[in-house]
């Protein structure tokens, strides 16, 4: 079942896949492996790895109307792909499309290493996550990282956070998170798919001294 927060409904669709409806309208956001759920107004697009941004997913709810918002590292893709109205963002830029509002926010690495010295999501490539505003509800897709700095100076809502540990944040650093910055509800994600477990879910909400809701997928 969805998850409703105000006049906000949140749906998880697996993964870091999530939709977002609201007066008929539909947010996707990393779309990957969903069944189609409806046209999307809007795409949000955290970074360029395969499991993210999936031209294949996209296929299934993009029109030629659909404002995709995507990291600028996807550019090369979705140009060659070419469907969708698309602009392409950095850490720190905001967006109005009509009545939602959209900050993409930094998502890097610092302890999450492929190679000696290596992290799997360097800051400099520049992924982002999102905080969309919508009906007054603010709600945070943290995207691929590690708990960062600059989390400490989120005001949101609703915050989507990964606990898997494999490229991202495990379920203790998700926790010490949340409770730094201690949004209204946390939903858990990042797992059950390519790696992690419902077990790291379970572990993030005895840590998270805010509400937890875990989701089924949908």
């Amino acid at each position: 079942m969805p998850y409703r927060y105000g006049d906000v409904e949140i749906t998880w669709l697996g993964h870091d896949s999530f939709l977002i409806t609201y007066d008929g309208k539909r947010i996707y956001i990393d779309p990957y492996k969903i069944d189609g759920k409806g046209e999307a107004d809007i795409v949000l697009i955290t970074h360029e790895h395969f499991d993210h941004l999936s031209i294949e997913d996209l296929e299934k709810i993009v029109s030629g109307t659909t404002q995709i918002i995507a990291a600028e590292q996807c550019k090369g893709k979705l140009e060659e792909w070419g469907k969708g109205v698309r602009r392409y963002v950095k850490p720190g830029d905001r967006l109005s499309l009509d009545d939602v509002k959209v900050e993409a926010v930094p998502a890097y690495n610092l302890t999450k290493f492929k190679a000696p010295g290596v992290v799997f999501h360097p800051k400099d490539a520049g992924g982002v996550g999102y905080v969309v505003e919508v009906k007054g509800v603010r709600i945070y897709h943290a995207g691929d990282t590690d708990f960062i700095p600059e989390m400490r100076e989120l005001k949101v809502d609703v915050a989507l956070v990964p606990v898997s540990g494999t490229f991202v944040m495990t379920a203790d650093e998700a926790a010490r998170a949340v409770n730094t910055f201690k949004p209204k509800v946390a939903i858990p994600m990042h797992y059950g798919a390519i790696v992690g477990t419902e077990g790291d879910a379970r572990k993030f909400k005895e840590l998270a001294e805010v509400e937890v809701v875990i989701l089924q997928k949908e």
